[in-house]
C-alpha cells in the first residue's frame, strides 16, 4: 500500500509566491512536498 501523507494548507500556502501576477512555487518546494528529490520531480 502506498503512504498518505498530510500537509496543511498553511504549509502548501506559504510556499506559494506571487511573481508578476503569476502563483508561482519553486520545483525545490514542490519536491519537498511530495517527499522526492528535486531532480526526480523534474524527470
Amino acid at each position: 500500500m502506498s503512504e498518505k501523507l498530510v500537509i496543511l494548507d498553511e504549509v502548501v500556502i506559504s510556499k506559494i509566491y506571487h511573481l508578476r501576477n503569476h502563483k508561482v512555487i519553486l520545483d525545490s518546494d514542490l519536491a519537498e512536498l511530495h517527499g522526492v528529490e528535486t531532480r526526480a520531480l523534474i524527470q
